[in-house]
């Protein structure tokens, strides 16, 4: 039996501890960090509330109640940063990466723990599939709030749009790989492959702004 519980608290803290001596963006970034954790703790519950309450098998649970479950609580953290905090726009790409690495990283632990760690290969593959669409998704909704954000009227139906893409692409990656081998390979790619045009894209927008003014 693995008992996450006290896997987060050994992992949280030390990252609270460097808390105290931090400041700044660096700190904003691990506390952020701290709550991806946390909400993957806690999303392992709720997705397990809803399993049960709908008695449905696993694979249902990871095609249709996951996706869901974990896009939501991972916006609740950052939707609470912005109405409470009201920080500028542009600090809300770092804050949703942060909060989609902590997530991530808590969650590789856990499949470490319960797994082992013997197959590099394997675990290769799940940091460049399941950590990798995390970190998508984190970048679409971080990104993505930024810009719905300078634009009151577009707020809800931007932020519930952000929502839906997310829970579509997580949704897509957990139902790719349970599928044949083809299928699943196009699964374990697709977040990284993802993540690297819209790298491209940040690091060729600003030259395109140039040519065409």
């Amino acid at each position: 039996m693995i008992y996450i519980e006290n896997i987060f608290v050994c992992l949280a803290i030390p990252l609270a501890l460097c808390m105290l001596f931090i400041g700044g963006r660096t700190r904003a970034f691990m506390l952020f960090m701290v709550a991806g954790m946390g909400v993957c703790l806690l999303s392992a519950y709720v997705n397990s509330f809803f399993m049960g309450y709908y008695g449905v098998s696993a694979t249902v649970t990871v095609v249709e109640i996951t996706p869901v479950c974990e896009e939501v609580m991972k916006l609740l953290p950052l939707l609470f940063y912005v109405l409470v905090f009201e920080p500028k726009v542009r600090d809300l790409p770092e804050a949703a990466i942060a909060l989609a690495v902590g997530f991530a990283t808590f969650e590789n632990v856990c499949y470490l723990t319960e797994n082992g760690a013997e197959n590099l290969m394997f675990l290769l593959i799940r940091g460049l599939s399941a950590g990798a669409l995390h970190i998508l998704c984190g970048i679409l909704i971080g990104y993505g709030l930024s810009y719905v954000f300078r634009r009151r009227w577009l707020v809800f139906t931007g932020t519930v749009g952000l929502l839906g893409a997310c829970i579509v692409f997580h949704a897509t990656y957990n139902l790719l790989i349970s599928e044949e081998v083809a299928w699943r390979t196009a699964g374990y790619l697709f977040p990284s492959v993802l993540i690297a045009f819209l790298f491209a894209g940040k690091l060729l927008l600003p030259k395109l702004k140039i040519m065409f003014a």
